[in-house]
Parts: C-alpha cells; structure tokens; sequence
C-alpha cells in the first residue's frame, strides 16, 4: 500500500496500542509508525517490540527518528518536549 499507517501512543494500555499496530498489518500495510512524546515514548518503544516478538514475526524496525518540540503553553511559556517515530516496516 502507498499511504502510511499512523499510530499515535498515549495514556491507554500497550496492548490497545499493539492491537492496533497487527491490524494495520493485517489489512495490508507494509508499513506502520508509532508515534509518542513525554511519558508515552517508552510505551511507544514496548509497542513496538511486543509487536515484533510476539506477533508478527517477519516485521523489521526500519527507522527510528528522535526529536524535541517546543511546547508554547497557555502562560507563554515554552516547554520541550521529547518526541519519537518508530517505523516498522515487513520483510521483503
């Protein structure tokens, strides 16, 4: 398939997460990104490897991008916030 699947990891449980990661894969997606930022980044990377191990098997991570947002709060204020794209992509 040409468009990308997104997921987007917050405060639900991993395996909220993971199930939606082996449906994309099993409508046919080639490849899937986990997104996350601030606290969900760790969930976002047991996503990705509960996805891997036990799940399905013949899928790779391809890439793994990190990056800092600036977060302008209601106060003006501006915050950093930690960010991640893990992009899991099928064997080929």
């Amino acid at each position: 398939m040409s468009e990308e699947s997104i997921i987007y990891v917050g405060n639900k449980p991993v395996m909220n997460y993971v199930l939606a990661v082996v449906t994309q894969m099993n409508n046919g997606a080639e490849e899937v990104t986990i997104k996350a930022r601030g606290r969900a980044i760790s969930r976002a990377v047991d996503v990705a490897e509960i996805v891997r191990n036990r799940f399905v098997p013949d899928i790779d991570v391809d890439n793994i991008d990190i990056c800092t947002e600036e977060i302008v709060g209601n106060d003006g204020l501006t915050t950093n916030v930690s960010t991640i794209e893990i992009n899991l992509k099928k064997d080929s």
